[in-house]
């Protein structure tokens, strides 16, 4: 279990990390080997998808790095051995971060050049793939950021969503406890759009009897007309539990990894729910990469968030249970497609590592090369320190 007491001091400190390996993201081998080395590297939070299988392959990298705390403090990370929450993400409507592309390669012409291939950050396009020869996409490896869409000179590029109905969250349950109950997660994302309000509501009762045991709750949502009056109306809906509420502003979905501009987008919403006072805190999210920190501390957003947890005249707080006031600046910032194609020569090293390897039985875990695992702790480290490593007056 996650000693709590940590990931929340860096929320109230305006420093929390939040690693976004994708709500649709299920490729087990690099999902274990990003939570992993983040972890190592100093991460509060882990988010993935709703998925048994990938909720397991992110607890074996949690399991993982607690055999390395000595390790990784000898090579100077810091890491203290306190392990980030595990948040699952959900929707309650289409989304496109709930979504994977599809295409029949026997449709794309001979001579095509491929650009969908070229494009996709995730590397999940590929034709006659080595192994099986097989051409089309990598559903697996799919986070739906929807580029290769328009790059494709035929339009035969398609795509396919799913929502978290509440048959499919009943679909996930083990046993009689719901999925937000099984051992190791301790918070959730939700996935919403002003104006379904009363889809909202509709996921939230089918979550109601396992919210309780939740220590925190991410609330996703990007700008529209009337987003302040919405996300109040939420709040109305889920107070006054759980106890902790991050309100994490979408600025541009997936697509940290594009360049400098695309931060701008995440910033300016997160001033807009800073300014509306909601209680909880704010963490950015959709477009943050490396240019985020320093934007943000060139504005003076980074200060420490610690107003939440100071509780006010009649509530109860504690360091494990703040009290939901305003955060007073950005609380933290959740890093998705950036974070991942940041570590991504590594993953495609040990990936190709494990297929070479004729003579031994390859495991394709990343703590059993080394080499490569300290190279992704020190990149991912590069972009987690940013964050930590601010200091406050």
């Amino acid at each position: 279990m996650t000693n709590l007491l940590a990931p929340l001091q860096s929320l109230q400190q305006g420093r929390w990390f939040k690693l976004i390996c994708g709500a649709s993201y299920q490729h087990l081998p690099a999902v274990r080997s990003l939570t992993l080395a983040y972890t190592l590297a100093g991460a509060d939070c882990i988010d993935v998808a709703a998925d048994p299988a990938v909720i397991a392959a992110a607890q074996a990298g949690l399991l993982a790095a607690k055999d390395l705390v000595r390790d990784a403090q000898e090579r100077g990370f810091g890491f203290q051995g306190n392990l980030p929450l595990l948040m699952v993400s959900l929707n309650d409507g289409e989304d496109p971060h709930f979504r994977k592309a599809e295409f029949n390669s026997s449709h794309c012409p001979p001579d095509c050049s491929r650009p969908c291939e070229k494009i996709c950050p995730a590397q999940a396009i590929v034709f006659n793939n080595i192994e099986d020869s097989f051409s089309g996409i990598v559903a697996q490896k799919c986070y739906g950021c929807g580029r290769c869409i328009p790059a494709c000179p035929y339009d035969i590029i398609d795509t396919v969503s799913y929502v978290s109905t509440p048959e499919a969250i009943a679909s996930l349950a083990r046993g009689n406890a719901p999925l937000i109950m099984s051992t190791g997660i301790e918070a959730i994302e939700i996935h919403t759009q002003v104006g379904r309000l009363a889809e909202f509501q509709r996921l939230w009762s089918v979550l109601a009897s396992g919210v309780d045991k939740l220590k925190v709750i991410a609330i996703s949502c990007n700008d529209h007309e009337g987003l302040i009056d919405y996300l109040q109306a939420i709040y109305k809906i889920i107070a006054p539990r759980p106890q902790v509420v991050i309100w994490q502003t979408d600025g541009r979905s997936m697509s940290g990894d594009i360049g400098d501009g695309t931060t701008i987008a995440a910033i300016k919403l997160g001033q807009k729910v800073l300014a509306a006072n909601l209680p909880g805190y704010v963490q950015l999210a959709g477009g943050t990469n490396s240019y985020t920190v320093p934007k943000l501390k060139a504005m003076g957003l980074l200060q420490e968030a610690l107003v939440q947890g100071a509780g006010s005249k009649g509530e109860n707080s504690s360091p494990l249970h703040p009290a939901p006031r305003p955060s007073a600046s950005i609380a933290g910032i959740a890093y998705g497609s950036y974070a991942r194609v940041l570590l991504s020569p590594i993953l495609e090293k040990l990936e190709n590592q494990e297929v070479s390897h004729t003579s031994i039985k390859a495991t394709g875990r990343l703590e059993e090369e080394p080499e490569l695992l300290w190279q992704a702790v020190e990149l991912a480290h590069s972009l987690v320190s940013q964050l930590k490593s601010q200091r406050y007056p």
